[in-house]
């Protein structure tokens, strides 16, 4: 074979390749995910995007570790995306998935964006679920729960997403 067919040959097995990693990192859904489920009896209902744009709470906070096998090991989240301590996400029960949100510590005054990919805490009384890396960055990681203030900055990927429209003084 001349030069010419071999590096035809490797640019073509190169792109399949590409396409292959690329393909096995979609996550599967497209826009938005809202749709009902069910965990230990309880259903819940995700808001709507135009709901969660305007979404600012108050509660309690914790943190938990999707990864497996002494973190050595990737969790998946709800919408099939991979997650390791490391990461900065979260879970939420009712925000569409994904989504990014401001999280403060109100006993200490530090914030973080976070990506929302996961369902959950489905604990009573808790609002979020972060990973250990975004508790420790809050400032929390040892104490285990915190108080936070969630404020949702934009919901979906790609095309998809839509920001908070931001409100000034004067209109």
């Amino acid at each position: 074979m001349n030069s010419a067919g071999l590096i035809r040959r490797s640019a073509i097995g190169g792109a399949a390749l590409i396409a292959l990693t690329l393909a096995s990192c979609s996550s599967g859904y497209r826009g938005y995910m809202t749709r009902s489920y069910t965990v230990r009896g309880q259903s819940y209902t995700p808001m709507s995007v135009d709901a969660a744009l305007h979404y600012d709470e108050t509660g309690i906070c914790s943190w938990y570790n999707e990864s497996k096998f002494f973190g050595l090991k990737r969790g998946d989240t709800s919408i099939g995306e991979k997650v390791m301590p490391w990461d900065i996400s979260g879970a939420h029960k009712t925000l569409p998935l994904p989504c990014v949100v401001k999280v403060t510590n109100v006993e200490n005054g530090k914030s973080l964006k976070v990506r929302i990919n996961d369902r959950g805490p489905f604990i009573p009384n808790r609002i979020l679920d972060i990973t250990p890396r975004a508790a420790k960055k809050l400032g929390f990681r040892d104490q285990g729960l915190t108080t936070t203030r969630v404020e949702v900055i934009s919901v979906g990927d790609g095309s998809y997403k839509r920001k908070k429209k931001r409100r000034f003084f004067f209109f």
